[in-house]
């Protein structure tokens, strides 16, 4: 069996996390190593200066005594006993520039001239010279002090010390290695932990991302099973809240294609079944004529009527429509009102009673009168015979509340969160002969003042009342 490759997502916000991570790990790592080192080397040397600086000031207070009393043994003695192959070497010269003692005589019968060796001539001119040089005839490496060596105001001579610095060098190019070991272990580690942090985070992301891409594909009402204190968890709380709306939307909007399906379907066969009936000889009998010509006009109205009210609130639910702004005398409106359903109450024998206080509000004028309209309607519609609607307007605060109350049947418990929705009807004993979106039309009016309409039953076999409420002050209109 073939293992496949693992493909690695370069793109991936997990990648770029772990990047990220492994980055500033490296760099902080590395700065903090290459600060260690430094901070060691530069003790070292400064340590081990003061130390050079320290013997050469007291050996050069032997070395005079033994000057002064012109004693060239004491100072062999001296030279020999402090001086060290290859690790410590130590020069005395005399004034004119001689060598008068060394602890490496075969090097040094090979220099020809002191002064070129670093230190010296600062020396001779009453300047002591400490620092790093090579060798005398040597590549080595090696801390040197050069003093000069005064007595009573007078030059006696001048003292070269140098220590190597191989033995240094050799232990710190051990640490360097231990440190470089401890850095890399140091990354493996943090790149683990990293790791498993980028994961944590990365597959609250890609699931949601995951979840994003099914709701663009249809998939609504699916939740994401992320629980977290965070920002993440508060965005997944919030895309399972978007799923169920859209899941709510989308089930809303098939509802709506099925009831317009169903509302269209019924007037366009009316229609059909008539005109087929007239073509096949229902037209030769003039009573059975004139009620199929009645039928389809009639049929005909009802289908313009839907299509009306269906453009309208697409508008208003698109935000198409701009709504004026303008002073409106309440009472004229209602009165408007009434009077275009005059007829409409008087073929259904209902009567009104009008109860409106002289308030003057914002909005657009046109739109209220359609609102008003659509929900008298209703109210007449589901009114019984020698009944009366009462129409009342007050104002609350900074609100005007408008009731219609109708002596209908009623609303139910199980009517009363739908009778908003578009094409809904309530128990058949209620249903009339509109489109059933008369209310919803109204209550997207309402909404667009910044107002609200709301429903209440007065209980069984005593009606409902429909509230309007607006506001009083004059705001932006949509």
């Amino acid at each position: 069996m073939s293992l496949s490759p693992i493909r690695i997502r370069w793109n991936s916000i997990h990648t770029k996390l772990l990047a990220s991570y492994l980055a500033l790990t490296a760099l902080g790592t590395s700065v903090l190593a290459g600060y260690i080192l430094m901070s060691f080397h530069a003790y070292f040397m400064k340590s081990r200066q003061a130390d050079l600086d320290a013997w050469t000031t007291a050996l050069s207070e032997t070395v005079a005594d033994a000057l002064e009393e012109n004693k060239l043994e004491r100072v062999n003695v001296t030279v020999q006993r402090y001086g060290a192959p290859e690790t410590v070497t130590l020069r005395v010269f005399a004034p004119d520039g001689r060598l008068l003692s060394t602890s490496a005589p075969d090097i040094d019968r090979q220099v020809t001239n002191w002064l070129e060796v670093p230190g010296m001539r600062e020396a001779f001119k009453n300047k002591m010279k400490q620092g790093i040089a090579k060798g005398v005839l040597t590549k080595d490496d090696r801390l040197y002090v050069a003093r000069p060596i005064y007595r009573n105001g007078r030059l006696l001579g001048v003292l070269r010390m140098s220590i190597t610095l191989k033995q240094f060098q050799r232990q710190f190019q051990t640490i360097i290695w231990t440190i470089l070991g401890t850095l890399v272990l140091t990354f493996i580690l943090c790149a683990a932990i990293s790791e498993y942090l980028t994961r944590n985070i990365a597959r609250p992301i890609q699931a949601m991302c995951n979840f994003a891409i099914r709701m663009g594909g249809g998939h609504f009402g699916d939740k994401l099973s992320i629980r977290q204190g965070d920002e993440v968890g508060q965005l997944a709380a919030e895309l399972n809240r978007m799923s169920m709306r859209l899941a709510s939307l989308d089930n809303e909007r098939r509802s709506f294609l099925a009831s317009v399906s169903h509302e269209l379907r019924t007037p366009v066969s009316n229609v059909f079944v008539t005109l087929e009936a007239l073509t096949n000889g229902a037209a030769e009998e003039p009573e059975l004529r004139d009620r199929f010509i009645q039928t389809a006009q009639d049929e005909t109205k009802r289908l313009s009527r839907l299509i009306h009210d269906l453009l309208d609130l697409g508008r208003l639910e698109a935000g198409i429509t701009a709504l004026e702004q303008q002073t409106v005398k309440l009472k004229s409106l209602i009165n408007r009102a009434v009077q275009a359903m005059e007829t409409r109450m008087k073929s259904s024998s209902v009567g009104i009673n009008l109860d409106v206080a002289d308030i003057e509000l914002q909005g657009d004028p046109e739109r209220l009168l359609q609102a008003f309209l659509n929900v008298l309607d209703n109210a007449i519609k589901f009114s019984g015979q020698n009944s009366k609607v009462f129409i009342c307007a007050y104002k609350e605060s900074s609100q005007v509340m408008v009731e219609f109350r109708d002596r209908g049947l009623g609303i139910t418990d199980s009517d009363m969160p739908h009778i908003f929705e578009q094409f809904y009807t309530a128990d058949r004993s209620r249903k009339g002969s509109g489109t059933g979106l008369g209310l919803a039309i109204a209550r997207r009016i309402v909404e667009a003042h910044g107002g609200s309409i709301t429903a209440t039953s007065n209980g069984t076999g005593k009606g409902a009342t429909l509230t309007i409420c607006l506001p009083l002050e004059s705001r932006s209109l949509v």
